[in-house]
């Protein structure tokens, strides 16, 4: 039986090198065709290392991060032991962009409690990695950009790899929409958790919208200034936020003081056939039952909540 078992875990772990092998290429590829502005975000946001995190660098901002994470969002989160062993892709929503601090949070609860013997790559866009300065700053806290290469990579390293599918959609989603899970219908994650042979573990949480209520998506100005073909942005949402009022989401911001709350949901496990992944029928059923445990999570944390905001 061990024999066994250990033969198919190295046929996983073959399998997920193999795939990672191939979307570095078919992203290089990818990102060698690009040109102008889109060229230029795509070159900045691919030059990403698996080992280029600096747990040093991590370790030194805890008097930063641990009273925002203890006493700002006074954070609450559990579920741990719905965690298997490494690798594992988390996956999740999170909001108030263009910081999503109720995904920063998770990473650092996540460092707080495993250290550096087990890192969790988080994951952004595109657009955030090329940014002058703030990408050099996601790469030493251990950020990757959210593409098929690097996060397949990490995860044939046996590393586990946090991801937000619904990107932009999700982070600047409409403060009415706050407690809904939108994962905007990408189901790449599923296809990448097939092909790697890791189990997806879902996270539910609420309270990050508070920290920058959202008042309208603007999906028209994002398509008037062209973002969304500059830098695959979809909407241009006007938010309240501080110091600045009612402005433009994009901009740099105080976070309010909300109150986030986090639960890992139960590990949902796929089957290790590759050509799962190419059956829409499997993978669609598959992107419900995550996105279902996300918004039954969300349900049972928002009915904790004892204000309307900040509660």
């Amino acid at each position: 039986m061990a024999t066994t078992e250990q033969s198919a875990s190295q046929n996983g772990t073959q399998q997920a090198k193999r795939h990672a092998e191939q979307q570095r290429e078919k992203m290089q590829d990818k990102r060698d065709k690009a040109d102008g502005v889109a060229g230029w975000v795509a070159d900045r946001a691919g030059q990403w290392d698996i080992e280029g995190w600096d747990p040093d660098f991590i370790d030194k901002q805890k008097y930063f991060w641990n009273p925002l994470v203890d006493y700002w969002f006074r954070m609450e989160i559990e579920g741990w032991d719905n965690i298997p062993e490494s690798p594992v892709l988390l996956v999740g929503i999170h909001s108030g962009a263009p910081f999503v601090w109720d995904a920063w949070t998770v990473g650092l609860q996540w460092y707080r409690k495993f250290g550096p013997d087990r890192p969790l790559r988080g994951t952004a866009h595109d657009a955030l990695m090329a940014a002058p300065g703030v990408g050099s700053y996601f790469r030493k806290m251990g950020v990757l950009p959210a593409a098929p290469d690097s996060m397949s990579t990490a995860l044939a390293d046996g590393q586990d790899v946090a991801l937000w599918p619904g990107g932009e959609v999700d982070s600047l989603r409409p403060w009415t929409k706050r407690d809904e899970a939108i994962l905007a219908g990408r189901k790449g994650f599923i296809r990448l958790a097939i092909k790697t042979g890791v189990p997806i573990v879902p996270i539910s949480t609420v309270g990050g919208p508070d920290s920058m209520p959202i008042i309208t998506s603007g999906r028209r100005l994002a398509k008037w200034t062209q973002l969304d073909k500059l830098a695959r942005i979809k909407v241009m949402p006007i938010s309240l936020s501080a110091p600045w009022g009612l402005s433009p989401a994009m901009l740099p911001e105080i976070p309010l003081p909300t109150k986030i709350r986090t639960a890992f949901q139960p590990a949902v496990e796929l089957s290790d056939d590759p050509d799962k992944a190419g059956d829409d029928a499997y993978v669609d059923e598959m992107y419900e039952e995550v996105r279902g445990s996300i918004q039954h999570g969300m349900d049972a944390l928002a009915r904790r909540r004892r204000f309307p905001l900040f509660g």
